[in-house]
């Protein structure tokens, strides 16, 4: 009965973590959404777009799954830690992050969409 038990346990926790191999593929991918988010933002070279791209971002990462919701908040997280020591302002960072996590919690970046801005993006 007791090894009964235990197989019982261990297949429900096996089958709740059943999905950790997806997980470097996930940020791999995520790592791609933001890199995607950040070369449309260079190419855009659009007046206070940077929200709007910071959000997309994030969002496309964080709809690849944990792995890419990790990549997005680790990438975000290490580049305000480095505008911030490099003179941008932390009023700037802030509000960076705050797009940041509006994309990463599944909310639309349109949200930050600055008029004019070419469907493309």
């Amino acid at each position: 009965m007791k090894l009964l038990l235990a197989g019982i346990a261990l297949i429900l926790i096996v089958e709740t973590n059943a999905q950790w191999y997806n997980f470097p593929r996930e940020a791999a991918q995520g790592a791609g959404d933001m890199w995607r988010a950040y070369s449309d933002m260079r190419e855009a070279n659009w007046r206070n777009s940077d929200k709007y791209f910071h959000a997309r971002g994030n969002y496309d990462a964080a709809q690849r799954g944990a792995g890419g919701r990790w990549a997005a908040e680790v990438i975000s997280n290490g580049r305000e830690w480095i505008q911030e020591r490099t003179g941008h302002g932390a009023e700037d960072s802030a509000a960076d992050q705050r797009a940041n996590q509006w994309g990463r919690d599944g909310n639309d970046p349109n949200h930050f969409r600055p008029a004019g801005l070419p469907e493309k993006y």
